[in-house]
């Protein structure tokens, strides 16, 4: 057994300073020494995901990301020193702080708070572990905070095939709720479901007359937006009575709208940004959705071979994400 307070060399994704752009960026790998506090966990990472927020720090978006730093806020891994009984757990976890405002997940081994994991399913591998922070934590939140979908009640997903878009299907549907999801052009949901996902094209069809035709007049009880302003209108036009719309993205970021459709619609916004949970408040919204996991209501994101690289590829796997690959990008360290 690892004696309390190991200290490792670590090799480290580095951002050494904010770039311009994602083209501009030039990571480099280095070996830091971490060590780990009385209520803290050392992890050797297995795998760890690489999400937009992550160049979007690097290129200097999140004003309050510091460097030098490494990046990285979705991990897997094996806890190798912590308190009793933690040594040898599989686990995985994410966070808004990691990779942001302190050292994160790029690497080959993490310290991060006890109460931050959360057990690793032996049906999961690593890198699918690793993918599913971050979507599924902004989809769970959401739906968290918009009120827990019911059976019966109906979810319109706007940005259906983008991660957070499938996570919310997943959970939405696994709790009983009619999906429907919207796309901006010609395609079918790419994901896993536990109901038949309705699919609206949003380039050939009136979004909000086909949701209420779809729904009998009444409309979408909660309309998970993760598009932002370029759906805006669309979404509020589609609530029902009571609705609710969570927004978690924005590209114009300003918007208009009917002040009276509001409050006489009774309509409620949620807006959500994960990069204010701490590395323990994410690991209390993915204890939530473990028993998905470990049921197989909800899947993990398949994880193709070619959006796999290693830490001296880490520029390569920031540009893939910049790019919008819609696969899930993940680091192997070792």
């Amino acid at each position: 057994m690892k004696s309390e307070g190991q200290s490792i060399n670590a090799r480290c994704v580095r951002l050494p300073a904010k770039v311009a752009d994602a083209a501009s960026l030039a990571p480099v790998v280095e070996t830091h020494t971490l060590s780990r506090g009385a209520n803290d966990l050392l992890i050797e990472v297995k795998a760890a995901a690489v999400n937009p927020s992550d160049v979007k720090a690097a290129t200097g978006l999140m004003p309050y990301a510091v460097f030098p730093r490494t990046p990285g806020r979705d991990y897997a891994g094996v806890v190798i020193d912590g308190p009793a009984g933690s040594i040898g757990r599989d686990v995985f976890g994410s966070s808004g702080d990691l990779g942001i405002r302190r050292d994160g997940t790029h690497a080959t081994h993490l310290v991060v708070e006890a109460d931050a994991v959360v057990e690793k399913p032996k049906s999961i591998s690593w890198e699918e572990a690793a993918g599913i922070g971050v979507p599924f934590v902004t989809a769970m939140e959401g739906l968290r905070r918009a009120g827990i979908p019911k059976a019966g009640e109906t979810v319109l997903v706007m940005g259906v095939n983008g991660k957070v878009g499938q996570a919310a299907v997943q959970i939405a549907s696994w709790h009983g709720a009619r999906v429907i999801g919207v796309v901006r052009k010609d395609e079918l949901y790419e994901g896993h479901a536990n109901s038949k996902v309705e699919i609206i094209n949003a380039s050939v069809t009136d979004v909000a007359a086909r949701v209420r035709e779809l729904t009998d007049g009444k409309g979408a009880d909660i309309v998970f937006n993760t598009v932002g302003d370029p759906y805006f209108q669309a979404a509020h036009q589609s609530l029902a009575l009571r609705g609710r719309q969570i927004l978690i993205a924005a590209v114009d970021r300003i918007v208009q709208f009917n002040i009276l459709e509001f409050y006489r619609g009774q309509h409620t916004y949620v807006g959500i940004d994960t990069l204010g949970l701490s590395s323990v408040a994410t690991g209390a919204v993915l204890r939530e959705i473990g028993p998905g996991f470990a049921s197989g209501h909800l899947k993990p994101f398949p994880i193709k071979p070619a959006a796999i690289f290693s830490l001296e590829q880490a520029r390569a796997a920031f540009i893939a994400v910049a790019g919008s690959s819609r696969d899930r990008v993940i680091l192997r360290p070792v």
